[in-house]
């Protein structure tokens, strides 16, 4: 690991401060930030340590929503008796996601920057990682492209510079996706909100990018809406393994019932684009319909317009179908309290 200064903040406007020196970054739970350092893909030569700042509280907002600090714990969110009763979907996200240790630590904030598991990002020995390294390439076009992207990708060939089929990883921000939130930030100039859907960026011709949080911008807090689907949702995940896996797909699926027909839906993917997957058209095929098996897989097909597979992970475009298919009649039946 590269040597780094530490500093501690005790208010956001000096951590935003702070954080303008060249090569500094923000230290919250460290899940993915020190392994990324220890395996010399991060090198910051300042961290700036918030953990201290007060921003991990959980709120319901005067208009019915919930407001989330950026420094939540995983596991405190996941457990937090509004979250269970409102909003079960992030509750199934986030305990589907690594470890009980790891959610321990890991925040809110943290979550939402969680980085790309991509081995040829990961591993430094592959020369080739436009996000990595702009400009070098692509080798998971070619390479073991198991875990890679089959919706929004960039592919210009291995060579281009443009090229990224890598994933977003977190179950955490498919369901918030699912759930319409706003990201609010604060910078120098002052507080934005950003939506959900523009927090996270497709790689377009700048695979490096991951977020369109400015560097100097601290994540204070993620708004959920008012609950519509707290009676019928689910969270499927997809992996290799019962724990501590990443998603080869998952689908966070929410519904609004009217009786017997579905009044509203959200519905977002994991594991199978650079960001969470939303398929506003997806979730408008669903208003009206009465749930089964002719209006899921009707949703399933619209979701995976334009997918394609690679060598590897073909397979993805059918198990993301089935999946969403499976989640949807799950949500249907109803939450078990």
């Amino acid at each position: 690991m590269n040597p780094f200064a530490y500093q501690r903040a005790t208010a956001p406007d000096a951590a935003i401060h702070a954080v303008t020196a060249p090569g500094a970054k923000f230290l919250g739970g460290g899940t993915n930030l020190i392994d990324l350092m220890k395996d010399e893909v991060e090198h910051p030569s300042l961290l700036i340590d918030i953990t201290h700042l007060d921003l991990a509280q959980v709120a319901a907002t005067p208009t019915g929503g919930l407001l989330i600090g950026a420094l939540v714990r995983n596991s405190d969110l996941a457990n937090h008796e509004l979250v269970k009763t409102n909003y079960p979907l992030l509750s199934e996200a986030l305990l589907s996601g690594a470890s009980p240790q790891l959610r321990n630590m890991a925040t809110t904030g943290g979550n939402l920057l969680q980085r790309t598991r991509c081995y040829y990002f990961t591993d430094v020995a592959f020369p080739a990682c436009n996000k990595r390294k702009p400009g070098s390439g692509c080798a998971a076009i070619n390479g073991f492209n198991r875990i890679h992207a089959i919706l929004g990708q960039s592919d210009h060939g291995a060579t281009s510079p443009e090229t990224c089929i890598a994933t977003n990883p977190s179950d955490m921000n498919v369901a918030m996706a699912a759930l319409g939130a706003t990201v609010h930030v604060q910078g120098p100039k002052g507080k934005r909100s950003i939506p959900f859907a523009d927090f996270h960026r497709l790689p377009g011709n700048t695979p490096q990018l991951d977020t369109n949080l400015k560097p100097d911008e601290l994540i204070l807090s993620v708004e959920l809406p008012p609950a519509k689907f707290a009676k019928n949702s689910h969270y499927l995940k997809a992996r290799d393994r019962n724990s501590y896996a990443f998603a080869l797909v998952s689908v966070a699926a929410g519904l609004e019932m009217n009786g017997s027909t579905i009044k509203s839906a959200g519905l977002a993917l994991g594991g199978v684009a650079h960001k969470p997957w939303r398929s506003i058209e997806a979730e408008k095929s669903l208003t009206g319909a009465t749930p089964g098996p002719e209006a899921f897989k009707k949703v399933a097909d619209i979701a995976l317009t334009g997918a394609k597979g690679y060598e590897h992970n073909a397979f993805k475009v059918e198990l993301a179908k089935q999946s969403i298919i499976r989640a949807l009649t799950v949500a249907a039946q109803g939450v078990q309290a």
